[in-house]
């Protein structure tokens, strides 16, 4: 933030001066705001209305009931319907040979609202001639109802859903309905013609297909059973088999069956000879046991053994009855001896048998081995003829499957399109465009804005929003309250300058604004009322403020008493809300004494020399909101060398405040020409207790010189605490 201190003061942004500024424009701003609000107003009534119809689609995959071959089974085809889906489908609804049929079935083109440069402007003519703009009309009618159907039409998807929105505005409400609900069902009809066609091509193409695949399937069958024949890979009748694999299975089981059966005779009669040989009883022998001609005669030496019990009883064993009865039982045991030497035989003649035929099977094997290798090495060709006869018959019926799904589906109603309308547009009952008053409102507000804006910036880039940040005037010198002396020589009541006084001869100058010598200070007289006349300080600084005036000059022909005035005024002007700033060119000092803090701040004269920046020599007043450039304390004889400075200087700080003040003190008119080169500053004569015929010369003079505005301020004292709400000096 740019500085205005002495070395210990920054600026800050003066929210009060930014309202203030504002305020005292508030007639031009509420003027723009009118105005603009009014344009608004007018131009949003004289614009034609349009009304905005809406209807809406969901996308979704939809399957005509008991079309398909199999109905049961869950339709998945939503899947498709992705975000990219969904925005496919907006692209078809923006489509142009969409558009182009609606509009044909409509009749579009014989409405002037969607032929525009059939009725073209003066303006638009006037560009066409000149040749900046090409002639619409050359275009085919088609492709302009097409690009201002395009304008009126807004479609999209529903964020976070599968529906798109079809809004169309138009200056006819019908047909701001009518048009969503034809594209509507246009979309739908140009989704089922879609699908229609999609399964005739399908069935139209399958035709042909299946006729030549039945052809194919018929001789790769044949070639199979031919090559089946002549191989003699006879089938069995079971699954995959073959007769020489039947016959190899066959014979392997019966071999292994012989060989337990001859393993089962050997181990039998093994144990009939083992049991002979050791003398073992063979009745305990299963094959010996299981003859019924061994249990017949072991029932015969049974009996026998019982009648011999029985007569031992009775007899001796010299009885021939005895004798008699075990000589049978000797014959009976060598009989049952006999007999198990005949099952011993018949169990080795079984298991020889067995050997006999087993040797029989393994060579019956053996051939069949070699007759079944042959037929594997056949069945290779086989079953590449029967992949291919199966590969053909697989496809036949998968394209008879295809064939009757896509002739179910010709139908006119077996294809619906994937979406449905849930919303139709209705005929719309208010206005879309233009909202008038929102648009008056909203202009007005902005005007409003822009004009504070504009005003703001001004008064910041102009640094007049700018305020010092510093200690308060109640806070200075408070052990030491200070008065500005009154002058205790009565006033001379202001006369009415005559115009002649114009022509009288110019007086006599002093020497320049910066005198080498320093006038005495004032006397320290009683206060005095201010006088209640035009002529007076209020009235001067009333008149600063309300002519807005920018830079102004202060002469003061009465010495140090006129320049206590100007401090009075600069400090009154800053009373009124007003940024100022009084710049010290007099001899004495006066001012500096009276509105600097020390006497020892760079000013001016350090300015001119160039000894100290621009913002060191820009302090605060002690007592108001004034600020105030002092004399300083640099040679007057080298700052009279850079006087070329100071209109510049003066030029800059009426860009920064609101009124730039130099107080001159008693200065000649040839020394204020070298204080500014505008013709048309403001000139204050600070003449208290000086006579009429003095200040008389001092208008005249600058009459003269061609200073057209000249104030006169003659008035004495200084405004007392509570009078007009002014602060005491």
């Amino acid at each position: 933030m740019p500085g205005v201190n002495d070395g210990h003061q920054d600026v800050d942004i003066d929210l009060g001066g930014l309202f203030r500024a504002i305020w005292r424009r508030r007639g031009r701003v509420l003027l723009a705001t009118a105005a603009f609000g009014g344009l608004a107003f007018v131009g949003a009534n004289l614009m034609s209305p349009e009304y905005q119809g809406e209807a809406r689609l969901l996308i979704e995959s939809r399957q005509a009931e008991f079309s398909g071959a199999n109905p049961a089974q869950p339709q998945t085809g939503d899947s498709q319907f992705d975000e990219s889906g969904i925005s496919s489908q907006v692209q078809v609804l923006r489509s142009a040979d969409l558009i182009k049929q609606v509009a044909r079935d409509m009749k579009l083109y014989e409405l002037p609202e969607f032929d525009p440069p059939t009725n073209p402007s003066a303006i638009s003519d006037v560009l066409v001639m000149l040749g900046i703009k090409k002639n619409p009309l050359d275009l085919p009618p088609e492709e302009r109802v097409l690009k201002e159907f395009q304008k009126k039409l807004q479609v999209y998807q529903v964020e976070k859903s599968r529906v798109i929105a079809m809004q169309f505005t138009s200056e006819d409400p019908k047909l701001a309905a009518a048009i969503p609900n034809a594209m509507a069902k246009v979309f739908l009809s140009l989704q089922s013609g879609a699908k229609l066609d999609s399964n005739s091509e399908a069935s139209r193409w399958l035709e042909p297909e299946i006729a030549n695949l039945r052809e194919k399937v018929r001789e790769a069958e044949a070639k199979v059973a031919g090559y089946r024949a002549s191989s003699d890979l006879l089938l069995t009748g079971e699954a995959g088999g073959t007769f020489a694999t039947k016959q190899l299975n066959d014979i392997s089981t019966e071999l292994a069956r012989m060989r337990g059966e001859r393993a089962n005779a050997e181990a039998r009669a093994e144990n009939v000879r083992t049991a002979l040989a050791n003398g073992r009883a063979v009745d305990t022998l299963n094959d010996v046991v299981a003859s019924p001609m061994i249990q017949r005669l072991k029932e015969t030496e049974s009996n026998i053994q019982g009648q011999i019990a029985d007569l031992s009883t009775t007899l001796l064993d010299g009885h021939p009855r005895l004798k008699g009865l075990k000589s049978q039982l000797q014959g009976i045991r060598a009989q049952i001896l006999s007999e198990t030497k005949k099952i011993l035989g018949s169990l080795e003649s079984e298991a020889t048998v067995s050997q006999l035929r087993e040797r029989q099977l393994v060579a019956q094997l053996n051939t069949l081995k070699a007759n079944s290798a042959k037929a594997g090495e056949d069945e290779v060709g086989l079953r590449a003829l029967e992949r291919e006869a199966t590969a053909q018959r697989q496809l036949l019926e998968t394209y008879l499957a295809r064939y009757r799904e896509a002739t179910s589906r010709s139908g006119e109603n077996a294809a619906p399109a994937d979406a449905r309308v849930i919303s139709q547009a209705v005929e719309p009952t208010e206005v879309s465009f233009p909202k008038v008053l929102p648009i008056t409102i909203v202009a007005a507000f902005a005007s409003f804005l822009v004009s504070c804006v504009v005003i703001m910036l001004s008064e910041l880039f102009s640094g007049r929003a700018l305020r010092p940040v510093g200690r308060r005037e109640d806070e200075l010198f408070d052990d030491e309250p200070l008065a500005i002396p009154a002058l205790d020589v009565q006033p001379v009541r202001e006369t009415v300058i005559h115009p002649a006084a114009a022509q009288a001869a110019p007086i006599a100058v002093q020497e320049p604004v910066f005198a080498a010598a320093v006038a005495e200070e004032p006397d320290e007289p009683e206060m005095a009322e201010p006088e209640e006349d035009d002529f007076s300080i209020a009235s001067v600084a009333d008149h600063l403020s309300a002519d807005d005036v920018r830079v102004a000059i202060s002469v003061s022909p009465a010495g140090d008493k006129g320049s206590v005035n100007a401090v009075a005024l600069a400090r009154m002007v800053a009373e009124e809300g007003r940024k100022i700033v009084l710049i010290d060119l007099t001899g004495s000092a006066c001012p500096t004494r009276l509105m600097a803090q020390t006497a020892d701040l760079p000013g001016i004269t350090n300015l001119l020399v160039g000894e100290v920046p621009f913002t060191e020599t820009i302090h605060a007043d002690r007592l108001s909101d004034a600020h105030i450039i002092p004399q300083g304390d640099a040679d007057p004889v080298l700052a009279m060398r850079g006087i070329e400075r100071l209109q510049m200087i003066i030029d800059a700080l009426s860009n920064a405040y609101d009124t730039v003040l130099i107080e001159c003190g008693p200065a000649d008119v040839n020394a204020v020409r070298r204080v500014t080169r505008a013709r048309d500053t403001k000139i204050i004569i600070s003449a208290p207790f000086v006579g009429n015929e003095e200040i008389i010369d001092l208008i005249t003079g600058f009459g003269e010189a061609g200073f057209g505005e000249i104030v006169l301020m003659t008035g004495t004292g200084y405004p007392q605490s509570g009078n007009s709400g002014r602060r005491a000096a």
